[in-house]
């Protein structure tokens, strides 16, 4: 979560500091739909913005000011211990652990998710109309505290169309001293009625020098490469880091796949192997037409496949990613995309030695 600026804590997202102040004196609806990339910190700042509205300093008691919230009062410490009575937070189950919101925190018992084939039930991945349908009760009870009451529904774009009409009446009027931090990555994936109840705030990808210097200070070694790696997302970047990828075995991979090694990517889940394939099949076509890569640097692109051969891989890892979550054989499917690669980046014998096309 963002410290104020009064606070002695390092800001641990420092990109959302300026959205933040502009927030606070800007957004003053009931509802706020914080929206952007993925991985530029939205449920952040969602939690800060709740942080703030519910922060009791007596120098924040009817100011505007963007100094909240203070983080030393007794609702910040709350908000900060993820037990404010007057905060409800919406979250998947199956993002709880991983945004440091689990289960006992969220107050839910139970659930509705799909068993797998041991019987046991798989956290759901949806915010579910159970879960919205909460909210009601939480907006007819009193505020426990002086400074009204926020909810936080993250990502939003998980509710599906039932859930979301049933936020729709509570969203339109809110009882009481009630506000909403709806966050997410695809506003477009909304119910329009849910858009036009909200102001909205979007969120940017970082300047690369604060978020490369973000990742440095979290022991990110060669943070430049993985935060490309990562479509300039920080967050993402960072995550990519934690759970094994370096920046050298980044900046192997296209050759690791033009050899058809699969060394080291069946230990990935199988979505995340296919988002890695995309983005080098990604570079490797815009290497073929003499356009610039974005995830890779561009010597390690030779620009010398077929076009249509990787136009082909790329259609068939789309294929492949539709069915990811369900894989038979995740291992035999990474071996197949491997070798599909190794066909795709292939430098054609009637291209050696040419130069490879450029846009005019």
């Amino acid at each position: 979560m963002i410290e104020s600026p009064q606070t002695t804590s390092p800001l641990p997202l420092p990109w959302l500091e300026p959205p933040l102040r502009e927030a606070l004196i800007t957004q003053h609806a009931h509802a706020l739909l914080v929206h952007g990339p993925q991985g530029v910190g939205q449920f952040d700042m969602a939690l800060t913005l709740a942080q703030a509205w519910l922060c009791e300093s007596v120098v924040n008691v009817g100011d505007p000011s963007p100094s909240r919230p203070c983080g030393h009062c007794a609702s910040c410490r709350l908000v900060q211990a993820r037990s404010h009575p007057d905060l409800m937070v919406l979250v998947p189950e199956a993002l709880r652990e991983a945004l440091g919101w689990n289960v006992d925190e969220a107050g839910e018992e139970g659930g509705s998710g799909k068993s797998d084939a041991a019987g046991k039930r798989k956290p759901s991945k949806d915010i579910r109309v159970e879960e919205v349908r909460k909210i009601v009760s939480f907006a007819q009870t009193t505020a426990a505290r002086s400074r009204g009451k926020v909810v936080v529904v993250f990502p939003a774009e998980r509710m599906n169309g039932i859930s979301a009409n049933a936020l729709l009446k509570t969203l339109e009027e809110p009882p009481g001293n009630l506000r909403f931090v709806l966050a997410g990555a695809s506003a477009d994936a909304l119910l329009p009625t849910i858009r036009s109840r909200c102001q909205t705030l979007r969120l940017g990808l970082p300047d690369p020098a604060v978020a490369t210097a973000w990742l440095h200070a979290h022991g990110v070694t060669q943070p430049e490469v993985l935060l490309a790696a990562a479509g300039g997302q920080p967050e993402e970047a960072l995550s990519w880091f934690r759970e094994g990828l370096d920046a050298r075995a980044w900046l192997a991979l296209p050759e690791q796949l033009a050899r058809g090694d699969i060394t080291g990517l069946p230990a990935w889940p199988l979505s995340r192997v296919i988002d890695m394939l995309f983005k080098v099949c990604h570079d490797a076509m815009r290497a073929a037409v003499g356009a610039a890569p974005r995830y890779f640097p561009h010597d390690l692109m030779n620009g010398r496949a077929s076009i249509e051969a990787l136009s082909g891989w790329y259609r068939e890892l789309g294929r492949v990613a539709r069915h990811a979550e369900h894989p038979w054989q995740a291992a035999l499917t990474i071996e197949l995309l491997v070798l599909q690669a190794k066909t795709a980046l292939a430098v054609p014998n009637s291209t050696v030695g040419r130069t490879p096309r450029s846009i005019n």
